[in-house]
């Protein structure tokens, strides 16, 4: 009997493909909004970071969160999803 293989994604701010559950979800749901995924299954268009400060700049930085999730991320909105990502 074969085993499952986890699930893998990549993470946008370093490029290092990590297990699911390691990793980070911001999703932007199908309204538009732009937040956090804790279950890692909410309906919409996700992103992957790895818990590393670092990786979260780095996506800011080059813009990759705004292109992996299709919309424009503005300043307000990156402080808030800053200050959730550092509490985790």
């Amino acid at each position: 009997m074969k085993t499952k293989k986890p699930p893998m994604r990549m993470c946008i701010g370093c490029n290092e493909r990590k297990e699911k559950k390691e990793l980070i979800r911001v999703v932007r749901d199908t309204s538009g909004n732009v937040k956090i995924d804790y279950t890692g299954k909410a309906n919409g268009r996700g992103a992957y970071l790895c818990h590393k400060p670092e990786c979260f700049k780095k996506s800011i930085k080059s813009n990759a969160l705004s292109r992996a999730l299709e919309v424009y991320v503005g300043e307000e909105l990156l402080e808030q999803l800053k200050e959730e990502y550092e509490s985790l």
